[in-house]
């Protein structure tokens, strides 16, 4: 919803930005900071297992992440965000605890596959049952394997969720 104050040329947003002609934005903070991470999103990706083909096929050509800014990247020290793909064992957590370690802040975790997220099918000794045992998750996408669209929703979720965070990324918080 656009309201145009005809004297001033201002126009107001109905969130809060205002933009004044010709080239003019008035908006807080937050919303620059939030839209400028939002909007590029660099995730370190840490295939496991299955899903990683999956991962992988959703930044390939026929999804195409890049369109909205998100772009795998190889080292954890140039991202903001990993995906755990596939089933985590116990004896690879601590090797996934590291590399999110890695990862400077702010920094965001998406789970991928059932596996990932409650442990799946596997009810033994040396699966973890969950990501969320030794992570803060942000995102849990289900499925066996998901998608690319399911993973193209979650990273969608991730940058609403980023969208609405207030102060984070100040070291005052």
């Amino acid at each position: 919803m656009l309201i145009d104050t005809s004297a001033t040329g201002l126009v107001t947003l109905d969130d809060g930005t205002k933009i004044l002609p010709p080239n003019l934005i008035i908006t807080s903070l937050d919303k620059i900071v939030n839209w400028g991470r939002l909007s590029s999103i660099w995730p370190t990706t840490f295939g496991l297992a299955c899903c990683a083909i999956e991962m992988m096929a959703a930044g390939a050509s026929h999804y195409d992440f890049d369109r909205f800014g998100i772009i795998f990247r190889g080292s954890p020290r140039q991202a903001d965000c990993l995906i755990v793909a596939g089933t985590v064992t116990k004896k690879m957590a601590p090797v996934v605890r590291r590399v999110y370690d890695q990862i400077p802040e702010p920094r965001y975790v998406v789970a991928m596959g059932s596996c990932a997220c409650t442990g799946g099918v596997f009810r033994t000794y040396s699966t973890v049952q969950g990501c969320d045992t030794f992570l803060p998750v942000d995102v849990y996408v289900p499925g066996c394997p998901p998608r690319p669209e399911t993973l193209l929703e979650g990273m969608m979720l991730l940058q609403e969720k980023i969208r609405k965070e207030h102060f984070r990324w100040s070291p005052w918080r």
